[in-house]
């Protein structure tokens, strides 16, 4: 290991393969140093060996299991006392293949708890340190299907409006303290999330499937323009601006102290 990076360490979750790979890759490219997280231990250190030989950088593996909430403290705990950390990436996630009805509660649970549980309290203990140093930036991974949640499991698509909920919430509490914050919402992507949840290959998705380093790519520019919304898929931004817009047009009638007169 050499001196710290003057790009700061990132910890990435989720590191050992697709979109979390694809951002260790990028970041170290960038010069980050990294602090990787992940359950497979062995492919974690693969692409700790890797990376080092291939950028120069520090990268120190840190195994955990974050669908367990010891191994979430462990983590956090570390992203609120490392100094050096100035980027953290919530990328870790699974999905669920079938409707809520037909999902066994164990399956459910298992997924809340990594999409939204362990990505708020690690996104809370990096907001901490990040807001004292007055720098730093959080990126979560967040999915479309928090646009069209009639699209896809009831459970997932939930917990992905989650993850751009509190992206927008975090970013009005702390984006004037120099910190950062991207929810970033890719269509499908890659092959491996959808293998783990049990679902099939639909050949007939392949021309909506992104490739990893793609995603990445087009959503580490969006980072680098400011966006706080990224949706690499997207053509033309003024579309988001549009449903944005659309948006706080409701918010003045959102709170009256009577009902609306077509309720009477």
């Amino acid at each position: 290991m050499g001196t710290a990076s003057q790009a700061g360490t990132a910890l990435v979750t989720g590191a050992s393969s697709g979109i979390g790979a694809a951002y260790a890759d990028r970041l170290a490219r960038r010069g980050h140093d990294l602090l990787l997280v992940a359950r497979d231990q062995d492919r974690l250190q693969r692409l700790a060996t890797r990376l080092e030989k291939k950028y120069g950088v520090s990268v120190e593996p840190l195994p955990a299991d974050l669908s367990e909430t010891r191994a979430i403290e462990r983590v956090a705990k570390r992203l609120r006392g490392d100094q050096q950390i100035s980027l953290l990436v919530n990328n870790a996630g699974v999905s669920l293949s079938g409707s809520l009805v037909e999902s066994d509660r164990h399956s459910v649970a298992a997924l809340l708890q990594l999409n939204v549980l362990a990505l708020t309290l690690l996104s809370s203990a990096a907001a901490v340190n990040f807001s004292m140093a007055g720098r730093g930036g959080i990126i979560n991974l967040g999915s479309v299907v928090a646009l069209l949640p009639e699209r896809f499991n009831a459970v997932y698509a939930a917990s992905k409006a989650y993850v751009l909920s509190l992206t927008q919430s975090l970013h009005a509490e702390i984006g004037d303290r120099g910190v950062q914050i991207q929810a970033v919402l890719p269509g499908m992507t890659g092959k491996e999330i959808w293998q783990r949840s049990g679902a099939s290959h639909d050949p007939s998705l392949d021309a909506m499937m992104m490739d990893a380093g793609d995603l990445v790519d087009a959503a580490l520019r969006g980072f680098d323009q400011g966006e706080l919304v990224t949706i690499p898929s997207l053509p033309n931004s003024a579309d988001w601006q549009s449903l944005l817009q659309a948006r706080m047009q409701l918010a003045p009638n959102l709170s009256h102290k009577l009902p609306a007169a077509r309720y009477a």
